[in-house]
């Protein structure tokens, strides 16, 4: 169950060590977190594995996606923003564990760190962070929440190139660090695109090479039928994205890591972006321009294998599931 009498979710969050109600896990409207976008977060897919067709070894249960690389990315965030986590590696994947066994039915796991302090410079006084992580049902404890519940996601992508600024460079927070700050150009980027009837956008970097989504890593398919993706000094580190390259080579298909023009996915047989909530999602048209295929051959390639991969249904891959369960 996730809902309370009071329509509240019933999930408890871990919050430095000991668990809130949903409805209590807050934090001031002056908080250093809130004010100054300096929350640092992660979020991982969590899947219920009770029908894996693998014998011996494969997990069963309530099991975390890539859990240990997830928190080695969270903490490199933390690092690249400043905040110092009292917690090792090896704690917050131990609570992150416990919080999916306390919140049966779990989907999605975000840990978060932030400054709760109330502060009023841009360097926050008090630097002590907190560290909180809530595991929960998106569909059910949140979307299913709104009074006009958000659209469907569409099963192909209509993408929009962001043409008026370039989100991603080397002069100001970098890609890598998944922190708040970095999602507010690009959340108003994505909404005038929506507003023009497409579904997503895709970043520029500042000498116009396409970059990723708000929240996704962009591939394409090229002329010679080679996977091509923004190298990583330039995008966010997704767990997701480096999934699909180790996927990819284990299928014999060549992937290069190379800065890509706007007019190269124009001309590509076929592109998808990759994501924790977009799995491998195929694009259908760039700035309203069909491509050759969607899916194409490459894309559905993929989105199948990694599909078997996140169920522990690929024995290749059955490492990447951790149980939430010893």
């Amino acid at each position: 169950m996730t809902s309370s009498s009071s329509g509240e979710s019933s999930r408890l969050v871990w919050i430095d060590g000991a668990y809130r109600p949903w409805a209590e896990a807050t934090v001031h409207v002056l908080s250093h977190s809130l004010q100054r976008g300096s929350l640092v977060f992660d979020f991982m897919s969590v899947h219920d594995l009770k029908t894996s067709a693998i014998a011996g070894g494969a997990p069963r249960g309530a099991s975390i996606f890539r859990l240990r690389e997830h928190v080695e990315r969270f903490f490199r965030s933390c690092e690249l923003m400043g905040l110092p986590i009292e917690q090792s590696p090896e704690q917050i994947r131990e609570a992150i564990r416990a919080t999916v066994r306390k919140n049966a039915g779990a989907r999605a796991v975000k840990i978060s760190a932030y400054f709760a302090s109330v502060e009023i410079d841009v360097v926050p006084v008090d630097t002590r962070v907190t560290v909180a992580i809530a595991a929960y049902d998106p569909k059910a404890d949140i979307q299913d929440r709104f009074v006009e519940p958000p659209p469907e996601k569409p099963q192909f992508l209509k993408l929009w190139i962001e043409k008026e600024r370039a989100n991603r460079r080397d002069d100001i927070v970098p890609p890598q660090a998944k922190v708040a700050a970095n999602y507010a150009s690009p959340m108003t980027a994505k909404t005038r695109a929506q507003a023009e009837g497409f579904d997503e956008i895709i970043l520029v970097d500042e000498d116009g090479h396409l970059a990723e989504g708000p929240t996704t890593n962009l591939f394409l398919v090229d002329e010679a039928g080679e996977l091509l993706t923004p190298p990583g000094t330039k995008v966010l580190h997704g767990v997701t994205r480096s999934s699909i390259i180790e996927i990819a080579k284990a299928e014999g298909i060549t992937v290069r890591e190379a800065p890509v023009k706007p007019e190269a996915i124009l001309g590509a047989r076929e592109a998808f972006l990759t994501g924790t909530n977009a799995g491998v999602w195929p694009v259908e048209s760039v700035d309203r321009q069909k491509l050759e295929s969607c899916p194409g051959p490459i894309s559905t390639t993929l989105r199948n294998r990694f599909q078997r991969v996140i169920q522990a249904e690929d024995p290749e891959f059955t490492h990447w599931m951790t149980p939430a369960h010893d």
